[in-house]
């Protein structure tokens, strides 16, 4: 596949029209898409394979005792194909239902993607295709499809106002997708968030203060400002030497667990041993009835190992004293547990260091929202920013000490870092981009000439498919770095890191694997071409920019093929878990978390990666519309895979109530400004100036529509209208039975509060399911064009799960919630095998005066392999709380 700009880049001569058969997109796709085709087809059949016997790795969402059933995913069929038809019969909602808002908006995104790509097929492909065939420029192959077979002429080809009213006709419908993408999302929002099982959560009800200052650190003034209306309020603590207890806790702790079950493999290897030879210990070998339980400690094992056998390590590294494991531990436990628990006992009472951030719990959900939506402190950046529906395991502690000034300069130091990351990592790009030119940076650099020689089908691999699999592994490393310079710009949380990682992630994206790699490349054989023939410039510039969609529709295979396949199979994944379990996996615990622990999905990279997907296509959706079919089926494919691994693989760890979805869709808006600045250069440089002012026109309307649709979407993306209150107690009644909801009147009254004011911390789990929404079955038409109706919180409302889980907190959980994880931690529960010798039992006799202890559901199979119940929750399971 040809690449960035590649035909400009050959054409040397001069010239106005291209010489023929010098544009070789069409061997060159094929030569790309066999490869591609051939890996993408093994991934997919091996998926099929795979996944009737390797459940763990391809449906884990459908019988894991870690997940609560409400949780879980209905089993597929086990046929290689059988299975599609149930599939497609899941609909799309169930993961909004029984996983997050966010896995069900990227799904949604990706439809809205792929359907925008097929109606611009519809849209331009019947009248630009033969008005760019027969423009008369005497391209070939691909090309004699794009805007560059327009012969300009003289100027004011009267063939350039049909591009411009086909872009008149699809931004247009892009720019109303987003409006209606908008209002879907703001009132699904609206209702996620107000209903009951949402509305309840300890987290709606908190508002976090950040920047507090000093004065305010004080509870009895907290308490004055929010008077009755504040329930519990926390104020952080600096638990650098806590948590360096606390770590060095935990650290010996497991420790001891890995000494402990060390010892007890190599005495149940001495004991199958022992049987094999049928020596002396045969009798004894099944004797763990007659261990004493209080004996020497290690007695039950030294029958089976000598003493220096036994778990030992150093002190120190190399020159330390070497001491027995276990002995060690315990006596190191006995000195810390006591020390963290003193510690952790002030921070409880308030005697440590404060820092600036303070979390407030309200009693409801609207006095929670009137705290967060009024300004705090009379002093600039004080008590600022405020966050709201901060979930206690999303917290970044260490970001809550940061203070407002600290803050503007974090910010203004990592967004600078971030710039400059773009402008430096454009020279190994522009280096990938320049593969893809193999004539023109041969012609620079002679000695890489040999290049020319190989043969024409793997030329065509190295200038189409390389590239693009070197940008995608080149982006890949982008991420780490992006999310590091979100935490350390102040982000509180991990849904607020993901939120800035979007950003950043899809400015990179655009700049990097759409603007850098369409423009860069072929910026040095430009400037030649105009050097040596600037009479030629607006030809050039006219019929340049569409040939660098043959590099964009060999990215498209890339992604849409190789990309979708490889999510499915997920071969990494499988290799690590069969492979490098068996060999790190040396405890029960290990065991259990390898399990246990799904793989989970990070929005703020994601969602960037199929945003500027969509960005090329519209770009490029006038210009070169043919990508538009490659766009609509890759990103089909992609839909197809992600949907697969929501359904039945992932999980959600990072909850942004959904926000990355409207900032993808203004992102969306990217490729419509590209696509208008486009049009009017080369309607510019092809001297049609009608077309150029038409074009100029439509782009002030554009800014001023987004102007408006940004003034109107804004408010409501953060924050809950009050005059929504009514419409939720109203749903309320319906599902308490009263078939005529609350009057007006009554609305009114005392149950006006609705969820916004509802005081328990229980779920609203009782009565009937709410019946159909307040209107007439819309048909598809109807509904697409008024979605304020048709898509209203009433509607959207019953979408939200009922009855998905009991919100009630114990009062030891709601106390410790918003506690420091140091200041709340408790002494983990070791876990060990269970043997049949007695010596775990023995072991939890002495160890158990110390830390807490189990051999439960872990034990050796008649080959001494060490397994546990995978059916059963282990002793060290916990139970997730929904914060």
């Amino acid at each position: 596949m040809e690449g960035p700009l590649h035909t400009i880049l050959r054409r040397q001569s001069g010239g106005s029209a291209p010489p023929p058969d010098t544009t070789p997109s069409l061997s060159q796709l094929i030569s790309t898409l066999i490869p591609v085709g051939l890996v993408a087809l093994i991934m997919t059949l091996a998926f099929l394979c795979l996944r009737r016997t390797q459940r763990r790795q391809y449906s884990p969402r459908t019988y894991l005792s870690t997940l609560r059933p409400q949780e879980r995913t209905p089993p597929l069929p086990s046929g290689l194909f059988n299975w599609i038809g149930a599939f497609n019969k899941i609909p799309d909602s169930y993961v909004l239902n029984h996983q997050s808002i966010d896995g069900f908006l990227l799904l949604r995104f990706l439809k809205i993607a792929t359907v925008i790509c097929l109606v611009g097929c519809v849209i331009t492909w019947p009248i630009l295709f033969p008005v760019n065939a027969t423009g008369g420029y005497k391209r070939v192959q691909l090309d004699i499809l794009t805007y560059s077979n327009v012969d300009p002429g003289s100027g004011n080809n009267p063939r350039y106002y049909a591009h411009c009213f086909v872009a008149w006709a699809y931004l247009g419908f892009i720019w109303y997708m987003i409006m209606r993408e908008m209002i879907y999302y703001i009132n699904l929002r609206q209702a996620y968030l107000l209903s009951p099982l949402y509305a309840n959560r300890l987290s709606s009800r908190t508002v976090l203060f950040s920047s507090v200052p000093g004065e305010y650190l004080d509870e009895a003034k907290l308490r004055a400002m929010y008077g009755k209306k504040c329930k519990n309020l926390w104020i952080a603590t600096d638990c650098k030497a806590l948590q360096k207890l606390v770590d060095e806790r935990d650290k010996v702790a497991f420790k001891l667990e890995g000494a402990e079950t060390k010892l007890i493999k190599l005495a149940n290897k001495a004991r199958l041993k022992s049987l094999k030879k049928g020596g002396a210990h045969h009798e004894e070998a099944s004797a763990g009835n007659n261990v004493d339980m209080n004996g020497e400690s290690g007695s039950a094992a030294a029958r089976w190992i000598q003493p220096k056998d036994r778990p030992t390590h150093r002190l120190k590294p190399i020159i330390g004293k070497k001491v027995d494991t276990i002995n060690w531990c315990r006596a190191e436990l006995e000195r810390l547990i006591p020390l963290v628990e003193a510690e952790q006992a002030k921070h409880r009472a308030g005697d440590a260091r404060f820092v600036s951030s303070v979390f407030i719990e309200f009693y409801t959900q609207g006095e929670a929202q009137a705290a967060f939506q009024t300004t705090a402190h009379h002093l600039p950046l004080h008590m600022s920013p405020r966050f709201i529906g901060v979930n206690p395991d999303e917290v970044i502690w260490k970001n809550l000490r940061i203070k407002w000034w600290e803050r503007v300069l974090r910010n203004a130091t990592t967004i600078t870092f971030v710039v400059l990351l773009v402008i430096f990592w454009a020279i190994p790009v522009a280096v990938v981009a320049s593969i893809s030119n193999i004539n023109a940076l041969t012609a620079r650099v002679p000695f890489l000439s040999f290049i020319l020689r190989i043969p024409p089908v793997i030329l065509g691999v190295v200038q189409g498919l390389l590239p693009s699999v070197l940008l995608s592994v080149l982006m890949a490393l982008l991420p780490i770095i992006l999310r590091l310079m979100a935490k350390e710009g102040g982000m509180p949380s991990l849904a607020r890191i993901e939120l800035r990682t979007q950003n950043f992630y899809f400015a990179f994206q655009v700049i990097q694997v759409f603007l850098v790699t369409t423009i860069a490349s072929a910026a040095s054989s430009v400037v030649a071409n105009i050097i040596s023939n600037p009479a030629n410039t607006p030809s050039l510039l006219a019929t340049s920019l569409p040939s660098a969609s043959n590099f964009y529709i060999s990215y498209f295979l890339v992604q849409g093929l190789t990309i979708a396949s490889g999510a499915l199979l997920q071969i990494v994944g499988l290799i690590l878990f069969k492979v490098l379990g068996k060999i790190l996996d040396s405890t029960p615990r290990k065991m259990y978390k390898r399990f246990s622990s799904l793989s989970s999905l990070g929005w703020g990279t994601l969602f960037p990666i199929y945003t500027n997907l969509l960005v090329i296509a519209i770009t490029y959706s006038t210009i070169a519309p043919l990508m538009l079919g490659f766009a609509t089926i890759g990103l089909w494919l992609l839909y197809f895979a992600t949907r697969y691994n929501l359904l039945f693989v992932y999980n959600a760890n990072i909850d942004t109530k959904g926000l990355v979805y409207p900032r993808a869709l203004q992102q969306i808006t990217v490729g419509i400004y590209l696509s208008i600045v486009c049009m009017i250069g080369l309607f510019g440089v092809s001297k049609a100036a009608g077309p150029a002012v038409l074009m100029a026109i439509f782009l002030v309307g554009s800014i001023l529509f987004h102007m408006s649709l940004n003034s109107a979407i804004d408010p409501l993306l953060y924050t809950l209208p009050q005059s929504l209150e009514v419409e939720e107690q109203y749903l309320l009644a319906l599902e308490d039975g009263n078939t005529n909801g609350y009057t007006k009147d009554e609305s009114r009254g005392s149950n006006s509060d609705a969820t916004l004011k509802n005081g328990n911390n229980t779920t609203h789990t009782s009565g009937n399911d709410l019946p159909p929404a307040p209107h007439k079955q819309p048909n598809f038409i109807t509904k697409w064009l008024f979605p304020n109706k048709f898509t209203d919180y009433q509607t959207l409302r019953r979408l939200v799960p009922k009855g998905f889980a009991e919100i009630d907190y114990a009062p030891e959980v709601e106390r410790n919630a918003y506690y420091n994880p140091a200041v709340a931690s408790q002494t983990p529960l070791l876990w060990i095998p269970r043997d049949e010798m007695g010596v775990s039992r023995q072991e939890i006799s002495h160890t158990s005066k110390v830390i807490p202890i189990s051999d439960e559901l872990a034990f050796f199979d008649e080959k001494g392999n060490m397994k546990w119940d995978e059916d059963e929750r282990p002793p060290i399971y916990r139970e997730k709380i929904y914060y």
